[in-house]
C-alpha cells in the first residue's frame, strides 16, 4: 500500500474546512490507493451518503480535506463504453494556435483514465443518490417562492458585518439580471461592471442540465480613463473589444459606435478621427493604458470576472425558462499578477512534471481572498449556506473550482466565457439564448450543440438526460440523433432549456443538496442514480476511447454563419 497526503499552502491566515462530515472530524485523512469502495477515509461511500442527513453546520470544523483530488469533476468518471466523448469539451490540443498561451495539449486524455491512485475512487458519491422521494417532498408552490427569492441582496453587508477581508460584491441589483444593465451591458450603478452575451459551454451550463448563468467582466480603472485621467465609456468600450480581439486573435472587430475624437487615436486606419463602429488591433491599449502591450491570448493584470450560475426560474403563464433572483453561487475572479508567456509554459511544464511524479496539486490558499493558480489568477466563490444564504467557499469547495480554471487544454488565460462571446457588437449585452443560433466551432460547418449531442450520446456528459434523448434523438437511441429536428429549431433556447416539470425538479433535487451541504460529495443536480459513471476507475480494465473516436476543436465560435 502506498500513501499521499495533501499539502495544502496556507496564506493569510489559518485554514478551516466548513464542509466535512461531523463523523469525518476526528479522523486523520490518509490517502491510500486500496481498490475498493471505501473512500480515503476509510468509511464505506454508503456510510458517507447517510451521514449527510445528520450534518450539522455549527459541529466543529475540520482543515482536512474528504476529496484531496476535488479539481477532477464528477463528468470525468463518465463511461464513455469506448465510442462516447463528453471529455472533447476540456481536454484539447491548441497547436494549430499562433502564439499560443495555453502549452497544456490534453487531448490524450479524451482516450484514458489517467488518475493518481487517489481519484481512481469516484468521490463525488450524490451522483448515486436517489432522490425521487425527497423530490416528491417539495411541492412546486414551495420550489418556485424559493427559487424567485433574492439571497443576493444582503451578501454584502453580511459580509462587512463579519470582516470578511476578500472581494465583495455591491453591483446593485444584480438580483434581476438583465433589468441591472443597459442594452449594451454596462451596469446602470455605475461600477463598470459589463455583461457579455456568450454561448454556453457544453453541456454542464446548459439550463436542461439544472442551471441558468451569466458572466460579467471589468477592466481596471486606467482602462476606463482618456488620456486626462477622466472616464471615458468611449475608451473602455475600445479596450473592451481591443481584448476581446486579442482573445480570439482578431485582425479587426465590430463594435458599438465609439467616439476617436474622445479617445485621440485613429482606431480603424484611415489616417482620421470619427465615429466608428469597426477597429483594428493596435498594439498597445488607449487611453490611460496606452502603455500596456496587447498580447495574444492573455488578459492584463487586474482583468475581472463576476459569474453568478442560478436556479432555473420558470414563467406561471408560459412555461418559459429565465434567469431568476436566486443565486447558488457567485464566482469572481481577478487577475492579480501578469505573467509573460515563457512563464506561463514553465507553470504548465512544472504541472506535468509534477502528474508523472505522482504529486498531488498544490494552490495558495489566501483565507477570505480565495484560491490562487500558478497564472496569476484569483478565484473566490460563495455558494448556499443550508439555509439559502450565500457564504464564503471553503478550500475544498475552491479546489473543485481550480479543476477547471488552472490546467486544461480548453481554456483561454484560465477561462472559458469570453472566448465565446457572440463576437463583437452584437455580443455586449446581457446573456440572451433565444435568437442566438448553434454557430460552429471554429474550423468546423456543423452546429457546435448538434455536434455535442452526436458525439456524447446524449444531453449531458453522464447521458442520463432522459429528456434530451426524448426529445432529440430518434426513439430516443443515442446513436441516433434527429438532426433535421435539431437543425429546425429556432435558437438554442429551444434547443437546450428544459421543460417546467424538469425544471422545477432539477431545482428541487440541487436544493437537497443545499439543505445537507454536501458540496463535497458532488454539486450536480441528478433526478435518478447515474448508471454511466464510475464508482471506482481501473485504468488497466476500463474501455478506452480509440482515436477515431476523439476530436481536435477549438473553443471558439465562428459567428460568421
Amino acid at each position: 500500500m502506498t500513501g499521499q497526503f495533501k499539502k495544502i499552502i496556507l496564506v493569510d491566515g489559518f485554514f478551516t474546512n466548513f464542509s466535512v462530515v461531523a463523523f469525518i472530524l476526528s479522523m486523520s485523512i490518509f490517502i491510500s490507493a486500496c481498490g475498493d469502495s471505501s473512500n480515503s477515509t476509510g468509511i464505506t461511500d454508503a456510510e458517507i451518503l447517510e451521514s449527510t442527513t445528520k450534518y450539522n453546520p455549527d459541529n466543529i470544523i475540520s482543515s482536512r480535506m474528504y476529496n484531496p483530488e476535488a479539481l477532477i469533476p464528477p463528468m470525468c468518471y463518465t463511461r464513455t463504453h469506448g465510442k462516447y466523448n463528453p471529455c472533447y469539451t476540456c481536454h484539447q490540443s491548441n497547436n494549430n494556435r499562433s502564439d499560443n498561451s495555453n502549452f497544456m495539449d490534453d487531448a490524450k486524455l479524451q482516450g484514458e483514465y489517467t488518475f493518481s491512485p487517489v481519484a481512481e475512487h469516484n468521490h463525488w458519491l450524490n451522483l448515486f443518490k436517489d432522490r425521487n422521494s425527497e423530490i416528491l417532498n417539495i411541492s412546486d408552490i414551495d420550489i418556485k417562492t424559493y427559487v424567485n427569492q433574492d439571497n443576493y441582496s444582503g451578501l454584502a453587508a453580511r459580509l462587512d458585518t463579519q470582516g470578511f477581508d476578500g472581494y465583495i460584491p455591491r453591483l446593485e441589483n444584480f438580483e434581476q439580471g438583465a433589468a441591472a444593465f443597459d442594452s449594451e451591458g454596462f451596469a446602470l450603478d455605475n461600477s463598470h461592471w459589463v455583461a457579455f452575451n456568450y454561448k454556453p459551454l457544453p453541456s454542464t451550463f446548459w439550463p436542461t442540465n439544472g442551471s441558468t448563468d451569466d458572466v460579467l467582466i471589468r477592466l481596471p480603472a486606467r482602462f476606463r480613463q482618456d488620456n486626462s485621467g477622466n472616464y471615458s465609456r468611449d475608451v473602455y468600450l475600445a479596450n473592451l473589444s481591443i481584448l476581446e480581439a486579442t482573445i480570439k486573435d482578431l485582425a479587426s472587430i465590430q463594435t458599438p459606435a465609439i467616439n476617436e475624437t474622445t479617445i485621440g487615436t485613429d482606431l480603424n486606419g484611415n489616417a482620421s478621427f470619427e465615429t466608428v463602429t469597426q477597429i483594428n488591433r493596435p498594439d498597445n491599449y488607449v487611453g490611460q493604458a496606452s502603455d500596456t502591450q496587447v498580447i495574444n491570448y492573455l488578459y492584463p493584470e487586474g482583468t475581472e470576472f463576476l459569474h453568478s450560475v442560478r436556479y432555473l426560474g420558470v414563467n406561471e403563464t408560459t412555461g418559459d425558462i429565465y434567469i431568476p433572483p436566486r443565486m447558488k453561487e457567485l464566482r469572481y475572479m481577478k487577475k492579480f499578477r501578469f505573467y509573460e508567456k515563457v512563464f506561463v509554459a514553465d507553470a504548465y511544464a512544472e504541472e506535468h512534471l509534477a502528474k508523472e511524479q505522482g504529486d498531488l496539486p498544490d494552490y495558495a490558499w489566501h483565507g477570505d481572498k480565495g484560491m490562487a493558480n500558478d497564472f496569476g489568477w484569483l478565484v473566490q466563490g460563495f455558494i448556499e449556506d443550508a439555509n439559502g444564504e450565500l457564504r464564503p467557499q471553503n478550500y475544498e469547495e475552491h479546489a473543485f473550482c481550480m479543476g477547471c480554471h488552472s490546467t486544461i487544454g480548453a481554456t483561454i488565460d484560465q477561462t472559458f466565457s469570453f472566448a465565446r462571446k457572440i463576437t463583437g457588437t452584437n455580443g455586449w449585452g446581457y446573456i440572451n439564448l433565444k435568437g442566438m443560433q448553434d454557430t460552429p466551432a471554429k474550423g468546423e460547418t456543423e452546429g457546435e450543440f448538434l455536434q455535442y449531442l452526436k458525439r456524447v450520446g446524449g444531453g449531458d456528459e453522464f447521458r442520463q438526460n432522459q429528456e434530451m434523448l426524448q426529445r432529440w434523438f430518434v426513439n430516443a437511441n443515442p446513436d441516433q440523433v434527429d438532426e433535421a429536428k435539431v437543425n429546425a429549431v429556432a435558437d438554442v433556447y429551444e434547443l437546450i432549456t428544459p421543460s417546467s416539470r424538469r425544471a422545477l425538479d432539477l431545482n428541487k433535487s440541487y436544493k437537497l443538496i443545499v439543505e445537507e451541504q454536501s458540496f463535497f460529495l458532488g454539486r450536480d443536480a441528478i433526478l435518478s442514480p447515474s448508471n454511466n459513471v464510475y464508482d471506482n476507475v481501473d485504468p488497466t480494465l476500463v474501455p478506452v476511447l480509440p482515436v477515431e473516436n476523439q476530436v481536435a476543436r477549438e473553443i471558439f465560435l465562428d459567428w460568421s454563419f
